[in-house]
């Protein structure tokens, strides 16, 4: 397959990450305002219900963005034939990171709906994608996809996200004795891996992969990831998911509560942070680690402000000498691969 010259149609970088931070810290707050309990006067969704309205409305919103601007057409043009069917060629990457985007949507919400605050989800995932962006590096450097030195500021950087994941490992109960919230985290991790692996080789013209343009990449993924959640919700509708969670699921189609409506345009607020946080790391010319230094520390700050706004608007959990902790650890961790990116 022809080498492509990468090609990027995007906001600049610091309006990408103001964008972010708000539409995070907006996102944050809702998941914890939806699911406030009842009688404080908060809706008091079950997880599950909420979670099949966040993920429609974010994804229905992305995909109406990327219709009417067009971004379909936006494509390199060429084809390859799957199964006797032409398809964009695209696809070979689209299709498994649409499929990785499916998984990571709603393991999103439902980490911030664990009975922990909006903090320890948010360092878990950000130090989870800190270790998975390194990782990533490293893969495309051992492929000769990527020409860079691997310098020791990341390798000490990736210890000190270790560190601030062990914290709230070790201090939640809910995540000690819950094999369901362990398996979440873990599923948002390996799709992860994989859908960062799959951006980077697509934003390498060395690695032979066609491309149009990173707005078609965003539309295409979020098409696949749309489907597929369809599919998921169509087998949840007919009972193929047993227990609370899936029983909640079923009510959001059956018994839609009077707060449907908010609990959709809430949905959109996680669709722009999607939007935001797939521009960020398809920044071309930048590597894994760099672009995922400047998602999680816009992150960081961004979980950290929710943190505070649940915690003295809707009563949520004060953060604890441990979170802030955690926290701090995934400070010096950025602070690291910050170093490395700028001596690179």
């Amino acid at each position: 397959m022809a080498d492509v010259s990468y090609t990027m149609r995007a906001p600049p970088l610091p309006a990408l990450c103001a964008g972010y931070f708000l539409f995070y810290v907006l996102t944050g707050v809702s998941v914890k305002y939806f699911q406030g309990d009842k009688t404080l006067g908060y809706p008091g969704l079950q997880e599950g219900t909420f979670l099949v309205y966040s993920t429609l409305g974010g994804s229905a919103l992305c995909l109406a963005i990327c219709l009417v601007l067009g971004w379909f057409r936006l494509g390199s043009g060429q084809r390859i034939r799957v199964l006797g069917v032409s398809v964009p060629a695209e696809v070979a990457a689209l299709g498994p990171s649409g499929l990785c985007a499916a998984v990571i949507i709603p393991a999103t919400t439902l980490l911030y709906s664990l009975p922990i605050s909006v903090m320890v989800a948010m360092v878990m995932m950000r130090g989870s994608i800190i270790i998975v962006s390194r990782a990533v590096d490293s893969v495309l450097i051992l492929q000769g996809l990527r020409k860079a030195t691997v310098r020791w500021e990341e390798n000490v950087a990736v210890v000190f996200a270790l560190g601030a994941l062990a914290i709230p490992l070790m201090e939640s109960a809910e995540l000690q004795l819950s094999g369901a919230a362990l398996a979440i985290f873990l599923c948002y991790v390996g799709a992860y891996a994989v859908r960062l692996y799959l951006m980077n080789r697509f934003k390498l013209a060395s690695a032979g992969v066609v491309l149009g343009d990173s707005r078609f990449y965003f539309a295409g993924e979020q098409a696949v990831a749309t489907v597929v959640l369809l599919l998921a919700a169509g087998l949840v509708s007919r009972g193929a998911l047993a227990g609370s969670t899936g029983d909640a699921m079923r009510v959001a189609w059956e018994a839609p509560p009077s707060v449907w409506p908010a609990a959709l345009a809430a949905g959109g607020l996680y669709g722009m942070v999607a939007f935001f946080s797939v521009f960020i790391f398809l920044q071309p010319g930048r590597s894994a680690t760099f672009s995922g230094l400047v998602n999680r520390l816009t992150s960081l700050v961004a979980g950290t402000v929710a943190t505070v706004c649940s915690h003295f608007w809707l009563g949520g959990k004060a953060p604890a000498v441990s979170d802030w902790t955690a926290l701090g650890f995934i400070g010096v961790a950025v602070g690291f691969l910050a170093v490395a990116e700028r001596r690179k």
